[in-house]
């Protein structure tokens, strides 16, 4: 093992110029296996929310700038959260909460 450390007069061997690469090959490896599987469907905070355009939040969108009156908005939110499994938020069969 002297050998590897002490080239010629002491000084370190040519293999030193072996760990930049193999610490460069560490890191890609570790930013590819992240990218991979935790980083898989995350963005960035400039790019839109996955859910802003849900069908609820259209119509959301729809009754806010008067699109739609209140009872056309209840009808169908009242379908599409049949349709995409959203509870009733706490409210009972009756419509009270």
């Amino acid at each position: 093992m002297e050998t590897l450390a002490h080239f010629g007069d002491g000084g370190p061997g040519p293999w030193i110029l072996f760990f930049p690469l193999i610490w460069a090959a560490v890191v890609i490896g570790v930013v590819t296996v992240l990218r991979r599987t935790v980083w898989r469907d995350r963005r960035g905070p400039w790019r839109e929310r996955p859910d802003a355009q849900s069908p609820i939040s259209v119509l959301g969108h729809r009754f806010a700038s008067g699109e739609i009156d209140e009872d056309e908005y209840w009808r169908r939110l009242t379908v599409l959260e049949e349709q995409f499994g959203r509870s009733d938020r706490g409210r009972t069969k009756g419509g009270a909460a």
